[in-house]
């Protein structure tokens, strides 16, 4: 018997054994045991053995071996065994489902997916211990007992305080088979809740290893939560406001004020901003668990180090970023998960959804040169896209492809979706280069995925899918298909599925081609005024011939990677030396104008056109049919110095200014908050469907004759509204000034509310605005001649009021 394998059944087993003892040495016929039934035997010269198995600590091993005597007799030896004890635990079989490690019966169920290693051990660790690399206590499984199938299980009794958990797994070391099996490494189960070593953000450990020794929380009977009475806000996704946020980067500058800054907790305390902005959705960077000291090295830019601070490099998908929260590692992370659910339920009381952006393209692992974390080290071959001689994919540019549509990893990723909207409570996904998960999974094999071959079936690794498994089980999931699906509809390995991506009637797709058309047309560039009428319009060129709606285009100008609204119109370049790439990173070609001037130091004149420029931007984005989706900061105008590629700095550069935010309060803040209340208000401005001919009417310098040649820069349309009557908005993106004549509308006449040419607070004319009778006077001349005159790269918003008698 090998005395370190650990082989364990239930307890009714242990008490038929004085039987079975007899029997072996009574019966003359050579008897085999499996699975607890007894076998006829007439081979010969073949030995057996039986091991006999039991619950707890103190219970030994009784070993039967029954073997040929030479002479036509069995000779059976018996032995009683000491089995490796656990002292804190009492240890039985478990069950394969649900992965993971999962409470019940009093106990806790281990349970996790290998097919190709040869023997897994559990690792139990205190926190005291992982300090110090140890291991507290390890358990091997019996491939006998404790494996179903592909799945290695056991059920453990007894004190789990403070203990965390990994595995070791044992097999094969052949990176050009895709097999990486290291037996002295400790890997994380893909289905740990929470992730503990580091607790706090960009502390190397003492050793200074960026990547020191992780476990996973195990459960507890007391992880418990007061919701109170939370539920699902379940908002029409035509109504949405969305707001792309980075939990740490929005309240760590010192201008914040926070209790907590750079937390959860801390983002709590600046919810009311949201709610004031107009806020009703907060679409989360990456909060899974990821390593931010993974690019950590000295930055002689600017004198400090670089870090992942967006986060896109998910090391594990079930547990929260552990080190965005003020408890850190604290009751092994549990308190880190109570403060994520804290935030959703406090965003939920004032009304905003909450949107997580998940990495499902690839994972921190890396390529053959990356470290086993986690997928790795349980079963490479499955969880990566491989070429047959063990090579890894790279659809994500970052150096593996996660194999979505295996078998295996969909559903990972549909259990992952599913504890994120059960458990936590949030309200959607945001898919980051959704694309690869379209993509052909290694080995792909139409009768393994859809059950029947498929007449021409000749996909490699990798080739698009009409119809991707990952994307339909999502799809028709009872619980997912409830909650928002957006997918960036795109991937590094060139596939571009904008408008095109498989929907199923539900899923969304940030609208590249509006970003695009938007800033090109904004900023005066010829053959772009029919390509702004459909982004006004919803893209129905995009969404309307596969059955979707408007809502289906997530509309933005500006988000997370790129140029942020203000160094839009401030930089014809990227200024990206911060970074210490030497300027070679980041996109060259962002469609931005600087407005005659680069950089932030520039005329008088070249500033206030800048303004007038964000505004334009903000109001095509607040007037268009679809969902607007606003960048953290860009309502007060934050600048990254022209750098659109700020991935690596923990620092000012992507730090909310709190301080400048309320330097514009009264600017462009105020005027970001009139347009968003402005569009709520609308009836005509969230349309479930596309807008037709009896709703809407575009017009040019004249009404009704719009001009759609190369040439034009001026767009013009009326729009029928159940609560403003009719409004008129026109955008004149040319460098000339423009007069326009208005429509008629007999007893009605066109009052003005939106002007970006004028400066603040006279842009907007609120209701409540000072002086704003006096500013509608200086109009009267013009419009009592149903006329209005428009500035150069300017736009405006009228609404129809009946004339008084």
């Amino acid at each position: 018997m090998e005395q370190q394998q650990h082989q364990l059944t239930n307890c009714s087993t242990w008490s038929t054994a004085p039987k079975l003892h007899h029997l072996l040495h009574q019966n003359p016929q050579r008897i085999a045991f499996s699975n607890g039934r007894r076998q006829k035997s007439n081979q010969k010269k073949k030995s057996l053995n039986w091991r006999m198995r039991g619950f707890g600590n103190e219970t030994p091993v009784l070993v039967v071996k029954a073997s040929n005597g030479g002479a036509g007799t069995d000779v059976v030896e018996t032995a009683v065994v000491d089995r490796p004890k656990l002292r804190r635990f009492q240890v039985s079989q478990g069950h394969p489902s649900p992965f993971g490690a999962t409470t019940r019966d009093g106990g806790v169920n281990f349970a996790v997916y290998s097919a190709n290693a040869v023997s897994v051990t559990l690792c139990l660790i205190t926190l005291s211990d992982l300090e110090e690399d140890k291991v507290t206590e390890q358990l091997s499984l019996d491939p006998l007992t404790n494996k179903t199938g592909n799945v290695w299980h056991v059920f453990l009794k007894g004190d789990f305080k403070d203990t965390l958990y990994g595995y070791k797994f044992e097999g094969k070391f052949s990176p050009e088979e895709g097999l990486y099996y290291d037996s002295s490494k400790i890997v994380l189960d893909p289905y740990a809740k929470a992730v503990i070593r580091r607790g706090e953000y960009g502390k190397l450990s003492p050793d200074g290893n960026c990547w020191p020794q992780m476990a996973g929380t195990v459960p507890s009977f007391d992880d418990e939560f007061d919701w109170e009475g939370d539920l699902p806000l379940n908002y029409p996704q035509k109504d949405l406001i969305i707001y792309e946020i980075h939990v740490r980067g929005f309240t760590r500058h010192e201008s914040s004020m926070a209790e907590l800054p750079g937390t959860y907790l801390g983002l709590v305390e600046k919810l009311d901003h949201l709610k004031e902005l107009g806020i009703n959705c907060i679409e989360l960077m990456p909060c899974h668990e990821f390593n931010e000291l993974e690019y950590f090295g000295y930055n002689s830019v600017l004198g400090d180090y670089k870090v992942n601070f967006w986060g896109y490099s998910t090391v594990n998908y079930f547990s929260p970023m552990i080190r965005y929260s003020s408890a850190g590692i604290r009751n092994c992370g549990r308190d880190a998960i109570n403060e994520v659910k804290f935030l959703i339920k406090e965003a939920h009381k004032r009304g905003i959804e909450v949107i997580m952006d998940v990495v499902f393209n690839h994972t921190a692992e890396g390529n053959e040169n990356g470290p086993i974390l986690s997928f790795r080290g349980a079963d490479n071959s499955i969880y990566y896209m491989l070429a047959h001689k063990g090579e890894f994919y790279n659809y994500s540019g970052c150096g593996n492809t996660f194999n979505c549509n295996h078998p295996v990893v969909r559903q990972f990723i549909v259990d992952c979706l599913r504890y994120w909207v059960t458990e936590m409570h949030v309200d959607g996904f945001r898919f980051d280069l959704a694309s690869i998960m379209t993509r052909g999974s290694s080995l792909w094999d139409a009768t393994n995925v859809y059950g029947v071959p498929i007449e021409g079936d000749l996909l490699t690794t990798g080739t698009p899918l009409a119809n991707p498994p990952l994307v339909d089980m999502i799809s028709n999931d009872p619980i997912l298909r409830g909650v928002k699906l957006i997918a960036e509809a795109w991937d590094t390995g060139g596939l571009y599925q904008v408008g095109m991506f498989p929907h199923w009637g539900i899923w969304s797709e940030w609208n590249g081609k509006y970003r695009d058309t938007v800033r090109q047309f904004i900023k005066g560039t010829d053959g772009f005024s029919g390509a702004l009428a459909e982004c006004l319009c919803g893209s129905p060129n995009l969404y309307q011939k596969g059955g979707r709606r408007p809502w289906n285009s997530i509309n933005f100008v500006c988000a997370h990677d790129g140029f942020t609204l203000a160094d839009l119109v401030t930089y014809n370049n990227k200024h990206n030396l911060a970074n210490g790439e030497d300027n070679n990173d980041g996109e060259s070609h962002n469609n931005s104008w600087n407005c005659g001037q680069e950089g932030e130091f520039a005329r008088i004149s070249v500033k206030k056109l800048r303004k007038r420029q964000m505004r334009n931007f903000f109001v095509c984005l607040m007037v268009s049919q679809g969902v607007p989706m606003i960048y953290m900061g860009d309502e007060y105008g934050h600048t990254k110095g022209g750098n659109n590629n700020t991935y690596c700095h923990d620092n000012y550069i992507n730090y909310f200014r709190w301080d400048k935010k309320e330097e514009s309060s009264l600017d462009f803040f105020r005027f970001c908050c009139l347009m968003t209340k402005f569009r709520q208000e609308c009836e005509s401005l969230g349309l479930n469907d596309f807008p037709t001919a009896e709703r809407l009417q575009w017009h040019g310098h004249a009404p009704g004759v719009p001009d759609w040649s190369e040439t034009s820069r001026f767009v013009a349309f009326t729009l029928m509204d159940s609560v403003k009557r009719e409004l008129y908005i026109a955008f004149n993106a040319s460098h000339l000034p423009a007069t326009i004549t208005l429509p008629e509308r007999p007893g009605y006449r066109w009052d003005p509310l939106v002007d970006t040419s004028k400066p603040a607070p006279f842009d907007f004319l609120s209701s409540d605005l000072p002086g704003r009778d006096i500013a509608v006077k200086q109009y009267a001349h013009f419009l009592d001649a149903n006329l209005y005159p428009m500035l150069s790269y300017s736009s405006i918003i009228l609404f129809l009021s009946p004339v008084d008698p």
